[in-house]
């Protein structure tokens, strides 16, 4: 297979770095096209009002996969590479191994979900990986599984593009329970702003969050990380609140109606 990596932690990750690692002696060939710094938490942004600025790296990745950085989004990352700098097409979008776990309500922030999904709005079966700790260094075990996964979609492909959202608990590898498919939970943060002064004297605000720990289903992803399982999370970018469509129809109606009286 072809495959395209991408990542929001940049180029220089050592999630990413893993990554291409563990799959450099496959049979698979490998692209890594990557934002050139760290650009978390920018969800599906794309840059529209500056140009997209792009370097060849070589001496960081193993010999025989072809690095580039970019200095836009995770999701201009992936366009740019589809649309200009791949002679081929992939078969398989992949990102990661992000540093934290992208968990619940988290992928509508995060950039290594974005960048997944943007293989997926093209028609491309995606992965997006990621560690759940900021602190843990080591990447062997998510890396290992990751290779499973693309072995397992080589010999087993998906029946339509769809992007599987995992994340793999930091911990050792013989410590894991197993993988499981699981949807999403909610995850709450209380939102910080620390107030400041600049050297000039102007006010700015630092964001910050500290995740509100809640029960949670033992179904969702939360809950299976939790319980030291690696968890398989399928994703569709169709947001459509399907239930609530019989809903808004007849309510519609009835505001169409009287609208008109008023007339």
């Amino acid at each position: 297979m072809n495959i395209l990596i991408s990542n929001d932690d940049g180029i220089y990750a050592p999630g990413v770095r893993a990554l291409a690692e563990a799959l450099s002696d496959t049979e698979h060939r490998i692209t890594v096209v990557c934002p050139d710094r760290e650009r978390s938490a920018t969800g599906h942004a794309l840059t529209l009002q500056e140009p997209l600025r792009v370097d060849q790296i070589s001496g960081l990745y193993p010999d025989g996969i072809e690095a580039w950085a970019c200095s836009g989004t995770p999701s201009d990352t992936v366009k740019l590479a589809l649309d200009a700098l791949l002679v081929e097409r992939p078969d398989l979008v992949l990102s990661g191994i992000n540093r934290g776990a992208n968990l619940g309500t988290d992928v509508l922030y995060s950039g290594t979900v974005s960048a997944a999904m943007e293989g997926v709005l093209e028609g491309l079966p995606s992965i997006a990986f990621s560690l759940s700790s900021f602190t843990h260094l080591d990447y062997s075990a998510a890396a290992n599984f990751a290779k499973k996964m693309v072995q397992a979609i080589s010999d087993y492909p998906l029946e339509e593009p769809i992007l599987l959202n995992v994340n793999i608990p930091a911990i050792a590898e013989e410590d894991i329970c197993g993988a499981v498919v699981t949807r999403l939970g909610i995850r709450r943060y209380r939102d910080q702003f620390e107030k400041r002064i600049d050297p000039r004297g102007k006010t700015y605000y630092w964001l910050s969050g500290v995740i509100i720990e809640e029960e949670a289903e033992s179904d969702t992803d939360i809950q299976a990380i939790r319980d030291n399982y690696i968890t398989i999370t399928p994703l569709k970018y169709d947001l459509t609140f399907a239930s609530a469509i019989p809903f808004m129809q007849t309510w519609t109606e009835k505001l169409t109606m009287q609208q008109y009286r008023s007339i």
